[in-house]
Order: structure tokens, then C-alpha cells, then sequence
């Protein structure tokens, strides 16, 4: 039976983005080599912890929601905590309003990013800042 999951992992980050790169696609690429569909992919970016983990204070956040077995989630799993460059990981099972509530989510974040920049009206320094020729008056 096919389940969606979602599931996010911290990477250390001392990584470059190459290497973040590559183990994204390490992950989503095991998710597609063993039956599973990836529904949604989202970087979060190097973020602040909440408490040291590993004597670091930062790390790479990265979320992926896909479709796949629940066997196959105790393999992913295995492969996070084998992994020296994944410090915490977190997967969990969606409910319907669970799945609900992610696509309502990714239609949110979309029509942000799709909405058209609105142009900020000048500033009253910058209207002063603008210097006005005078009128050279001509002599008769």
C-alpha cells in the first residue's frame, strides 16, 4: 500500500552547495529507484538550531514529500543515519488533511512567488534629491 510521507532532513553545514546538491540527489534519487513518486521537493536553506547538535550551531534544512511504501521508509531512514552528512532527519506519515493542508500550502507559496513585484512610490528625500534647472531669463 502506498502512503505519502514527508520527510526532512538537516545536512552539517560546513557543505558547499555542490555537495548539498549531491546529497538531495542521493535521497530523491533512492526514493525514485525503489517505486516511490516525489510529490513536492522544498529548500529551506542554512538555518539557525534550536539547540547544538554535534557541536554545530547551523544547518542545511531540506524538505521532500513523495509516495512510497512503508518498508521503504525504514530504509531511507537507514540511509540518513549512515550518512556523516545528514546531523537529524524526520519522517512522518500524511493523513488526508495532512495532504490537504501541504498542497493548500504549495499553492500559497506559489501565487507569492508568481505575484508581480508592485513598484514602491519614490520617497519624499528622493523627490528632494531630483535638482531642478532654473530658468535662465533672456535678456531683451
Amino acid at each position: 500500500m502506498i502512503k505519502q510521507y514527508e520527510t526532512v532532513f538537516i545536512a552539517t553545514p560546513v557543505l558547499s552547495d555542490a555537495q548539498m546538491k549531491e546529497a538531495v540527489a542521493k535521497y530523491t534519487d533512492l526514493i525514485k529507484n525503489n517505486g516511490g513518486e516525489i510529490v513536492y521537493e522544498e529548500d529551506w536553506g542554512l538555518k539557525q538550531l534550536a539547540y547544538p547538535i554535534q557541536h554545530k550551531t547551523s544547518g542545511f534544512y531540506y524538505l521532500i514529500e513523495f509516495k512510497a511504501t512503508p518498508e521503504f521508509v525504514a530504509l531511507l531512514e537507514t540511509q540518513y543515519h549512515r550518512d556523516e552528512r545528514i546531523i537529524r532527519y524526520l519522517t512522518v506519515a500524511l493523513d488526508k488533511d495532512a495532504i490537504a493542508y501541504a498542497e493548500h500550502r504549495r499553492q500559497v507559496r506559489a501565487a507569492k512567488a508568481n505575484a508581480p513585484q508592485v513598484e514602491e512610490a519614490p520617497k519624499a528625500e528622493e523627490i528632494a534629491e531630483v535638482e531642478v534647472e532654473p530658468e535662465i531669463a533672456e535678456e531683451a
